[in-house]
């Protein structure tokens, strides 16, 4: 079984208990300094200790290479990874579920999982495609088993990126009280409307828009041809333009 296959069908949307994971690894997930609990610096060898603090060594390898030696055993390389993909995956996890702690809840958990599929990793495809695919399932799943907890899908789409500052629309940040109003409203009707779309297209519209993937790479994760990662971006793109006539 491959690494995405054992991450995307391991225990549906059911977070992880404290007794199945590694314990150091539940524990400081989601840190500033990421999973460095893992395992203790005292217990790393020399090479470990040297990648852990010399940036310039884990620039010099490919995310597909980092999780090859995690799945070696090097818990440093993981340490690297969590810290660089931590902040992408809440803000995406974020506007799925439109809640801060379940967000970084769900973030977690996605981090739970690469961990415990390192064994079964292959560099079939980009780290970061092979990570938005366990990260998308995982949403879905989440949305599914709360649909009955929550009157619509909170996706807000109108709060600026935490990394980027950008919005689905760029406001000028030089407006009037009443042309901020304006703004605002024109920016709740955008929302709602992104809210609306179905499953596959508003997945496909955060990852184009927020987490700046191209087409092939959002295929990927969608499992989808890139031709029809196309066409559902089109028609995605074409409903809002319509619902938002007279708005854009």
């Amino acid at each position: 079984m491959s690494a995405a296959t054992a991450a995307e069908t391991h225990d549906s949307a059911q977070l992880s208990g404290a007794g199945r994971v590694n314990k150091g690894v539940s524990s400081v997930a989601l840190k500033p300094s990421g999973f460095a609990g893992v395992q203790s610096p005292a217990n790393r060898s020399a090479g470990e200790a040297a990648l852990a603090f010399e940036p310039e060594a884990l620039g010099a390898l490919s995310d597909s290479e980092m999780m090859l030696r995690v799945k070696a055993g090097d818990d440093c390389a993981f340490d690297y990874l969590v810290q660089k993909f931590r902040r992408s995956i809440i803000g995406f996890m974020y506007r799925m579920a439109r809640n801060q702690s379940v967000a970084e809840e769900l973030a977690q958990e996605v981090f739970l999982r690469v961990y415990r599929s390192r064994e079964g990793y292959a560099a079939e495809a980009k780290f970061s495609t092979w990570l938005y695919r366990i990260a998308t399932n995982l949403a879905l799943n989440h949305l599914r088993d709360t649909k009955s907890e929550r009157a619509e899908v909170n996706v807000s789409l109108d709060e600026p990126d935490e990394e980027s500052g950008r919005t689905l629309d760029v406001a000028d940040g030089h407006c009037t009280i009443e042309e901020e109003l304006v703004q605002r409203e024109r920016m709740g009707q955008i929302r709602r409307h992104v809210e609306a779309l179905p499953e596959r297209q508003r997945l496909a519209v955060i990852m184009h828009k927020y987490q700046e993937m191209d087409y092939r790479e959002i295929s990927k994760v969608l499992k989808m041809s890139e031709s029809a990662t196309k066409s559902l971006l089109f028609r995605a793109y074409e409903t809002l333009r319509e619902k938002l006539k007279g708005l854009i």
